[in-house]
C-alpha cells in the first residue's frame, strides 16, 4: 500500500482553495454571446423529436433576492443579464455570482406572438433547474418543480396571449447545506468537491403538439426474440378540435411495410426486428422509427442489444452484453468545464470527450453522480461507448472521514456496516430519503430508452447510502433489463449484480465473489500542466511529472487487462480530465492538452 499517498489524500492542514487563472476551452473561446446568441441550439431530446420547436436558450434578465421576495422582485428591475442555460455562478453565463441558502434566483423573458391554432398546444420544457423552482407564464403560475438533475414539462396554453408573452422562473438552491441531490456541488469547494452551482443548467424550449400528441414512448429491445417492445401513451385531450386517431403507424428502419394498430390512450405494441444488427462499441447500430397518430408525428431510435450477468466456460461469473462476456474497459466521467461547470460550453464538446476516451482505448464511460443532458447519451449511443449510470447522491453533509478517507486506507471499515445506520451516513430526514427514491425513479425512467446504459449505480462510497438492498430490488422492478451496483466502492451489503471496488493505493486484485466482480474507481495518478491548471492547491492520490504520465498510465492498462483473465469484469480509471484542485484527468480542465 501508498502510505504516503493515502496520507496525503487526507488533505491535513489544506489551504482554502485559491483559483489561480480563469481557464477556457476552445468551444467558449469561439462562441460568439452576442445579443442574439442562442448556446446549445440542437434538438434538446433526440429519442422523442417533433419539427415545431423554438430554443429559449439566449439572454435573459435575472436577479437575486432574499427568500419571500421573489415574485414581486421579478416583476422590477433586474440585476442585469444571464446567458441562459448557464448557471449564474459560471463565467459563461456572465454573471459569476454565487446564489446561497435562502436567496431567490429570479429570471425573466419576453417571447413573441405564439398565437396557436386550434387544437394546438404549447409545451414549456426545462432540461433541468437546480434545484427547485416555480414558472409562470404572463403571470399565472404554470407549476412547481423540485429536483435538480431532471427535465420537467408545462402546458402552457391556456395563459398564452395574442402579442408578447412573458415567462418567468423563481429558483432556490440549499446546495451541500441542505439535503437534496446535488452530487459534488459545495459552498465551499476543495479536492475532490467542486464549486455550486444553481438555476437553469440545461436548455429551455417550446414545442408545439397537437390536442392528441404522443406523451411518453418506452422502448424494450429484445434482441433474442428478435422484436423491439414499444409503449406509446398519448395525451388525453378534449378531441374538441380533431376528434380521436383512427390509428396508430410505426415506421421502422429496415422493414418495407409500417406497423399499424388501432389508436388507445396507452398502447403497448411488439415489432419484429429480424437478423437484428447487434449495437456494441465495436458496431454502434442503431434503428430509427418514427411514430404517427392524428396529426402528431414524432421520430426515434433503438438500439438491439442487451445487458446481462452469466458465467464464462471455465464457470467465472461475468458481465454480459448481447449474452457474450464482454469486459468493460471504463473511465469516470464527472462532466465539469471550467467556465460552465455541469452544463457543456457546446454539443461539439460532449462530442469530444467521448471520442477521445475511445481513441485512448476506453469502451465504458462511468458517469459520475450527475445526470446529463439527452444529448450526451445520443452520443454515446451512435458513437459506441457504454455507460455505467450513477445515482446523483443527496442528504446531509458526507461525513469525509468515516465515507471516503478510512475506507480508502483500511477496506475493512467498509465491509462491515450496515447502511440501516442512518446518522452515520447523514439520513436521518425521512422527506429526504422519500424524495430521493422519487428522483432515482425520474432518472431510470428519464435514460431508460437509452441505448448505451448498462448499469445502474444508486450509491457511491456510502454518500447519502440507506436501505441499498431494498433499494436495489427497487431499481430491479422499474427496469430488470439492465445490471446494478448497489454499493460503488464500499458499505458494500452483499446485493447488486456486482463486487465493486475503489482501489487507489493497494495493489490491484481480483477478489472471489458470487458476482461479477469490478474495480468500480482505480488510477487517480496526478498530473498538474501549470499553464493548464485551475487551483494553486492541486489534489490526487499519486504526482508523477509529464514525462512519467504517459508510462504510468500504459502500465495502469496493463495491470487491468491482464486481471480478465482472473475474473476481473470492468474497471474505471480515474478520470476523463482535471477539475478545479484535481489533476488527475486525462485532459487538462480546459481540454487542451491531452496527457495520455
Amino acid at each position: 500500500m501508498r502510505i504516503k499517498d493515502a496520507v496525503a489524500s487526507l488533505q491535513l492542514g489544506k489551504k482554502k482553495q485559491s483559483v489561480r487563472r480563469g481557464l477556457c476551452t476552445v468551444w467558449s473561446e469561439q462562441a460568439d454571446d452576442g445579443p442574439g446568441a442562442v448556446p446549445l441550439g440542437e434538438y434538446p431530446r433526440p429519442q422523442l423529436r417533433r419539427g415545431e420547436w423554438t430554443c429559449l436558450n439566449g439572454w435573459w434578465e435575472y436577479g437575486i433576492c432574499p427568500a419571500g421576495q421573489g415574485v414581486r422582485a421579478s416583476k422590477g428591475t433586474p440585476d442585469g443579464k444571464i446567458l441562459v442555460p448557464f448557471s449564474p455562478e459560471t463565467r459563461r453565463s456572465g454573471v459569476c455570482r454565487t446564489l446561497l441558502p435562502g436567496e431567490i434566483l429570479w429570471y425573466r423573458r419576453d417571447v413573441g406572438d405564439l398565437s396557436a391554432a386550434p387544437g394546438r398546444r404549447l409545451l414549456l420544457h426545462f432540461g433541468a433547474v437546480d434545484e427547485r423552482c416555480a414558472v409562470y407564464w404572463n403571470g399565472h403560475k404554470a407549476g412547481n418543480h423540485r429536483g435538480g438533475y431532471l427535465p420537467f414539462t408545462f402546458d402552457v396554453t391556456d395563459y398564452v396571449q395574442e402579442g408578447s408573452n412573458e415567462i418567468r422562473v423563481l429558483v432556490r438552491d440549499d446546495t451541500d447545506q441542505g439535503q437534496e441531490c446535488r452530487g459534488k456541488q459545495t459552498l465551499f469547494p476543495g479536492g475532490m468537491f467542486y464549486q455550486a452551482q444553481s438555476g437553469i443548467w440545461q436548455t429551455v424550449w417550446l414545442e408545439s403538439v397537437p390536442e392528441i400528441y404522443l406523451q411518453d414512448l418506452k422502448i424494450t429491445p429484445l434482441p433474442e426474440e428478435e422484436a423491439v417492445d414499444l409503449e406509446l401513451r398519448f395525451s388525453e385531450g378534449s378531441g374538441l378540435h380533431t376528434g380521436l386517431p383512427e390509428e396508430i403507424r410505426i415506421t421502422v428502419e429496415g422493414r418495407e411495410e409500417p406497423v399499424t394498430v388501432s389508436f388507445a390512450p396507452s398502447v403497448r405494441v411488439r415489432i419484429p426486428v429480424e437478423a437484428p444488427r447487434l449495437w456494441s462499441p465495436e458496431h454502434p447500430e442503431l434503428y430509427s422509427f418514427s411514430i404517427e397518430a392524428g396529426e402528431d408525428r414524432a421520430e426515434s431510435y433503438f438500439a438491439m442489444r442487451s445487458f446481462g450477468l452469466g458465467r464464462d466456460v471455465e464457470g467465472k461469473t461475468r458481465l454480459l452484453l448481447n449474452g457474450k462476456p464482454y469486459f468493460f474497459n471504463g473511465i469516470l466521467d464527472q462532466g465539469y468545464w471550467p467556465e460552465s461547470l455541469m452544463t457543456p460550453p457546446a454539443d461539439e464538446a460532449m462530442v469530444y470527450d467521448i471520442e477521445q476516451m475511445k481513441d485512448l482505448g476506453f469502451n465504458m464511460l462511468r458517469k459520475h453522480i450527475k445526470i446529463e443532458p439527452a444529448r450526451w447519451y445520443y452520443h454515446c449511443d451512435r458513437i459506441g461507448m457504454v455507460v455505467w449510470q450513477d445515482m446523483v447522491n443527496g442528504g446531509g453533509p458526507v461525513q469525509s472521514l468515516l465515507e471516503t478517507y478510512l475506507p480508502t486506507i483500511f477496506p475493512a471499515i467498509g465491509r462491515h456496516l450496515g447502511d440501516h445506520h442512518y446518522r452515520l451516513f447523514a439520513r436521518e430526514d425521512r422527506g429526504a430519503r422519500r424524495r430521493f427514491e422519487k428522483d432515482l425513479s425520474g432518472m431510470i425512467r428519464h435514460l431508460y430508452n437509452v441505448s448505451s446504459i448498462g448499469l445502474w449505480v444508486p450509491f457511491n462510497e456510502g454518500w447519502g447510502q440507506f436501505d441499498a438492498l431494498r433499494i436495489t430490488e427497487k431499481v430491479r422492478r422499474e427496469d430488470p433489463t439492465r445490471c446494478i451496483d448497489h454499493a460503488s466502492g464500499w458499505f458494500d451489503q452483499g446485493g447488486g449484480d456486482v463486487r465493486s471496488v475503489h482501489n487507489y493505493f493497494r495493489p490491484l486484485t481480483v477478489e472471489k465473489d458470487d458476482r461479477a466482480f469490478v474495480i468500480s474507481e482505480y488510477g487517480g495518478t496526478n498530473c498538474q500542466i501549470p499553464e493548464h491548471t485551475m487551483s494553486e492547491e492541486v489534489y490526487g492520490y499519486h504526482h508523477v511529472t509529464r514525462e512519467e504520465f504517459p508510462r504510468a498510465f500504459a502500465d495502469s492498462m496493463e495491470k487491468i487487462r491482464s486481471l480478465e483473465a482472473e475474473g476481473l469484469c470492468g474497471a474505471v480509471y480515474t478520470q476523463v480530465s482535471d477539475i478545479e484542485e484535481e489533476t488527475n484527468g486525462l485532459l487538462t480542465y480546459d481540454r487542451k492538452v491531452r496527457k495520455a
